[in-house]
């Protein structure tokens, strides 16, 4: 499965996870993106979006670990994962761009864009990767 996430660059940009080369990923409050972080494997690919300014993919990760314990999370009944980089895109693949391909009406980065953790198919992952050259 292919996965995305989003995270403001100024809190944790993608340089920084090729930087760290390992980040946990945590802090996930959303119910249903909780339900996406939990149904991640250790392997799945994901494209790592910047928020804010940005709004852009703008490379590559993989889930490094199965979902555990959100370390951050006291009630003990938030997950988190352990995410590395793979590669940054050659090219950014912006949120207009995404929203102008018909292709991608159904994508969850359209319906529902404030949502933090969401499923990619394996359609619409290829068509990501070809935007961004």
């Amino acid at each position: 499965m292919n996965w995305l996430i989003k995270e403001e660059p100024s809190n944790y940009s993608f340089d920084d996870l090729a930087r760290d080369g390992r980040t946990v990923w945590s802090g996930v409050r959303n119910p249903v993106a909780q339900k996406h972080l939990q149904s991640m494997h250790k392997g799945d690919f994901i494209f790592f979006y910047h928020t804010g300014g940005v709004k852009a993919v703008v490379g590559i990760a993989k889930a490094a670990s199965a979902p555990y314990a959100d370390p951050s999370d006291k009630s003990g009944r938030l997950y988190a994962i352990d995410v590395i980089p793979v590669r940054k895109l050659r090219s950014a693949v912006t949120l207009a761009a995404v929203k102008a391909d018909k292709a991608f009406a159904s994508f969850p980065l359209v319906r529902i864009s404030r949502l933090s953790v969401m499923p990619v198919s394996d359609e619409e992952w290829k068509r990501i990767e070809a935007m961004a050259g």
